[in-house]
């Protein structure tokens, strides 16, 4: 695959996880929804690739992850995940996140 193309899915992946623990706000949400919300834009998503880039995005402080002891995952946006998917502050790179239009 291109290099190009991969980072593009990558950072679109991420914008997706975003939006769905922002719609999940203020619970969070488990691992399965959010994959199953990344394949409905990218039906070849694997757990692996969505766990890459919750880590990602926790190491960007925009995300906190609990990884319980049963191997399942739950997150939530922290204040500035939700600063983001809301447009309230820069995105930086990294995140496909939309130009605003309004």
């Amino acid at each position: 695959m291109n290099p190009d193309i991969e980072r593009a899915r990558r950072e679109s992946i991420r914008w997706l996880i975003l939006l769905a623990l922002n719609n999940a706000r203020p619970i969070g949400a488990g691992e399965r929804l959010i994959l199953t919300i990344a394949q409905a834009e990218y039906p070849d998503v694997t757990e692996h690739e969505m766990r890459r880039e919750l880590d990602y995005l926790e190491d960007r402080k925009l995300v906190d992850i609990n990884k319980k002891p049963s191997g399942q995952w739950h997150a939530e946006l922290t204040r500035c995940g939700t600063d983001i998917a809301e447009y309230t502050i820069d995105c930086g790179p990294g995140i496909a996140r939309p130009e605003k239009y309004w």
